[in-house]
Parts: structure tokens; C-alpha cells; sequence
């Protein structure tokens, strides 16, 4: 049986851009909805971040399901400009409104912890005090094969003691290593907000009389 494709995570954000950007990024999440569905694709908004302006967005996470979500979501990354009059100044004779949009991940994968994961020897080590404990193998050497964290633990005159201690470690580690990724993955979301570059866009859209 064939896996499903993984949905695609696509961020159109209005950067630093002034309020009509936040306007058109609204405008292009619909036509992007819009166009999705005419492809057979489902769309969904997992995360906005509202406008000054009502209805309008300083950014959107879109998540894009169904076959072909990949090759969809490519076509609208990059620069992406709206065309049209600015609907909050009359006068401005700037049509063009520049937006950037760029993959990017929902969350950071976490870690599982099964004891059963965790591979456990008895060893001998060195150091001041640890003389008996050598001769008994009380200490722990635990490694968990999934993440590759290994820890040696002789603290304890106790076996037990030992793989209790070395098993906590692991599960602190496993948790560092899960909120450093995650701080990684909203460093990398956000960091496409300033990666608008104005000019030569991937794709123009204009209003369409219509609809999106």
C-alpha cells in the first residue's frame, strides 16, 4: 500500500512591507486556496498572524495535503507580487506589493523515550573513591540507540541506583535536544520574513472580477 504524500508547510509573510502588503498577502492566501482546490489539493491555515488592517495579514502558515502538494507548494515559493491600486491610499501610483513565501516546518519532530530503547551495561571506571565500586561493576553505561546519547554513570554504590540515574539523564537530554530543535525551527520560520526580495517575483496575480 502506498504511504500518503506528507503535506507541505508554506509561509507567505508581508515582512517588513507597509499595511498594503499585509492586504495582499490575504489576497494571494486566497488565490493559493483557490487555485489548490482546482488542483484536487485540501489547504488549511495552521497559524496566522493578523494585519493592522481587518482582514488582512502580517503572515500565514498554510498546510497543503494530497498528491502533488510538493510540486504545488514550489511553484508559489519565493518573491510573490500582488497587482493592484492600494485599497487605503487613493493617490499612491504603487500597484506592485511584494510578499515572500518559503517551506518551512509546522514543529520540531520530538523525540520518543522507551526504557526499552535504552541499552544498559555494567561497567568499571576510574577516579578517586571508585575502587569498590570497580570490583563490583556498579557502574552504568546506558546508551539510547534511537538518538545515539550515551552517558556513564558511577556515582551510586548501587547498580540500580546507577541505571536509574543514567536513564534520567537520558530522558533530560532527549528534552534539551527536543527544545533546541524546536527554537531552531522558529528561528528558520521566522527568519524567511526577511528574505523578501522586491522584484523579478516567481508569480504576479492580479484581481479577478470573478473571484479568487
Amino acid at each position: 500500500m502506498t504511504a500518503a504524500p506528507a503535506p507541505q508547510h508554506l509561509l507567505i509573510s508581508a515582512g517588513r512591507g507597509p499595511q498594503e502588503c499585509a492586504w495582499a498577502v490575504a489576497q494571494l492566501v486566497r488565490r493559493l486556496e483557490a487555485k489548490a482546490l482546482r488542483r484536487g489539493l485540501s489547504t488549511s491555515r495552521a497559524e496566522t498572524v493578523p494585519g493592522d488592517r481587518p482582514g488582512t495579514y502580517r503572515s500565514v502558515l498554510v498546510r497543503i495535503s494530497g498528491a502533488g502538494a510538493e510540486e504545488f507548494a514550489a511553484s508559489w515559493t519565493g518573491t510573490l507580487c500582488w497587482q493592484a491600486p492600494s485599497p487605503y491610499r487613493a493617490r499612491a501610483g504603487r500597484k506592485n506589493w511584494y510578499v515572500v513565501a518559503g517551506p518551512c516546518q509546522l514543529d520540531a519532530p520530538q523525540t520518543s523515550f522507551a526504557e526499552a530503547d535504552v541499552e544498559i551495561v555494567g561497567c568499571r571506571t576510574g577516579g578517586p573513591g571508585g575502587q569498590h565500586r570497580n570490583k563490583a561493576s556498579t557502574a552504568v553505561r546506558a546508551t539510547h540507540r534511537p538518538s545515539g546519547i550515551v552517558v556513564v554513570v558511577d556515582t551510586e554504590r548501587q547498580f540500580s541506583q546507577n541505571r536509574r540515574i543514567a536513564l534520567e539523564l537520558i530522558r533530560r537530554r532527549i528534552a534539551d535536544g527536543d527544545r533546541a530543535a524546536g527554537r531552531a525551527v522558529a528561528t528558520a520560520r521566522w527568519r524567511i520574513h526577511d528574505d523578501l526580495v522586491r522584484g523579478d517575483p516567481v508569480r504576479v496575480e492580479r484581481p479577478d472580477p470573478r473571484g479568487p
